[in-house]
């Protein structure tokens, strides 16, 4: 959900910059690694902890924009026929409002026919389906080979990342995603 129908970086940055203005920031052109973390505790360590902190904090998920053409996208993906969309998302580990925060997202949004079609899991490997879109390059955990083919979706973090031939990425949502669907549909 984050990074492919909200926009987790860019409700980051904006936040970040607002609760800590002296403090440096990374521009989202300059975004690398899935881990926002992680690359501002490379400028300086404290950095790490008061971005996980803007995460942490109420209302960061149910304020996230949409990316543009995700809810259009979603709600043409249900109509089809013969297709079950679902929302997988993971939680944080501090979990006080996320939970929460990301159903009424999706509600928002999406309205609350799409409440029933949400995954809340920590370890998305272990979910039976034919795609995931996902903007982390590597989802890792339990089941070693899910059932799904991980379609890399676009952000700022993983632009830069050169895929191996064998695997597919959706750039936007102005992109084909109606064609990497029926590539999955048997003929």
């Amino acid at each position: 959900m984050d990074g492919v129908l909200a926009d987790f970086e860019g409700g980051f940055l904006k936040k970040f910059q607002a609760r800590f203005p002296e403090m440096p920031c990374i521009p989202l052109e300059d975004r690398r690694g899935f881990w926002v973390s992680e690359q501002y505790g490379q400028i300086e360590p404290e950095l790490s902890d008061k971005a996980i902190s803007i995460w942490e904090s109420k209302d960061f998920f149910l304020e996230l924009d949409p990316i543009p053409g995700a809810v259009e996208a979603v709600k043409q993906m249900a109509k089809l026929e013969e297709t079950d969309v679902f929302i997988c998302t993971s939680p944080i580990k501090k979990y006080r409002y996320c939970p929460y925060e990301k159903y009424a997202w999706v509600e928002k949004h999406l309205g609350p026919e799409f409440l029933e079609q949400i995954v809340l899991t920590r370890d998305k490997t272990v979910v039976s389906g034919d795609l995931l879109i996902d903007d982390r390059p590597d989802v890792l955990g339990a089941e070693k080979q899910p059932t799904w083919e991980h379609i890399l979706f676009t952000a700022c973090h993983n632009k830069h990342l050169e895929l191996p031939s064998s695997r597919r990425r959706l750039h936007s949502w102005a992109d084909d995603w109606k064609a990497i669907l029926d590539s999955k549909r048997p003929l």
